[in-house]
């Protein structure tokens, strides 16, 4: 499913303008800003400029993932040629942004206005089933105040 550029909420297909914020959907939406904005997320364990105020804990969000049938003939061609095997990276884009989002859910339930240390991963489970999964700590930030001279 797709996610407004703008507020990052979930489209479903065939909406012209999000149901969340409003915002005129044009073409296909991007998976680069589908993580809603005011929400912030970063991999390292501290924000510069930020202090952690509150440690509320871990949060983790996980997406499942197949391929149809049509998907696998186009990706099995693809691999007999060499090179990026493009019938998988949109899908793998979006499977990594929606966990990212349902980790995201997850903090604001917790009350959380931050995730710190975020870790991607993809694992293999069976033949044809991958796992994306987005673990890292639900925290409450606020901007370090900065003392005038």
């Amino acid at each position: 499913m797709p996610f407004c550029g703008k507020c990052g909420a979930e489209i479903p297909e065939g909406v012209r303008y999000c149901q969340k914020c409003g915002a005129p959907l044009e073409g296909k939406p991007s998976i680069a800003t589908a993580v809603p904005k005011e929400f912030m997320v970063v991999t390292t364990p501290t924000v510069p400029g930020y202090r952690i105020k509150k440690v509320i804990g871990v949060v983790m969000g996980l997406t499942p993932r197949t391929r149809g049938v049509g998907g696998k003939i186009v990706a099995g061609i693809q691999s007999m040629l060499g090179g990026e095997v493009t019938a998988f990276t949109y899908e793998i884009e979006k499977a990594r942004t929606e966990a990212m989002n349902r980790a995201i859910e997850k903090a604001r339930e917790m009350g959380a206005n931050a995730i710190v240390g975020l870790d991607m991963e993809t694992s293999d489970v069976l033949q044809s089933l991958v796992l994306i999964s987005a673990t890292g700590t639900a925290v409450i930030v606020e901007p370090e105040k900065t003392e005038s001279k």
